[in-house]
């Protein structure tokens, strides 16, 4: 197939593909005569796993790691075990960093008294007394 079918096929936009084949992730298909990439259903899968892996917020280095295991089914799985486990951990650190932020600006929303002019908005004096504040730690 094109890579136009396996985009289509895949969810995957075709400069994505073209990007995986040049990092090594995808390998490379065969030409046809006219020299278009032909690809198989070998591709389309290790693709659709590529792209689930993505969407799990593995970084293309995980990912790597994990098509090196899928490519030697005789490994011990220790390691992709253990980058899992990496990755909840930072999964977790990320979530709570997302409800720190949530609270903060929740903070900030009640901050806000409507029709007041910007110049007297609790909102951005809020922002900027915080900023204000980081760079000074920064400083030191």
């Amino acid at each position: 197939m094109r890579i136009s079918a396996l985009a289509k096929l895949s969810g995957t936009q075709a400069e994505t593909i073209r990007y995986y084949e040049r990092v090594g992730l995808l390998s490379p298909p065969a030409r046809t005569c006219g020299n278009y990439r032909d690809f198989g259903e070998r591709h389309r899968k290790r693709l659709v796993f590529i792209r689930h892996c993505r969407t799990l917020g593995m970084s293309l280095a995980e990912v790597r790691m994990l098509l090196v295991h899928k490519d030697s089914p005789h490994s011990e799985c220790d390691e992709v075990a253990a980058l899992v486990a990496r990755h909840l951990d930072e999964t977790s650190r990320r979530i709570q960093e997302l409800q720190s932020l949530q609270g903060e600006l929740l903070s900030l929303g009640r901050r806000c008294s409507q029709g007041r002019p910007s110049s007297r908005c609790g909102i951005l004096g809020s922002i900027e007394r915080a900023a204000e504040s980081a760079a000074k730690e920064a400083a030191r």
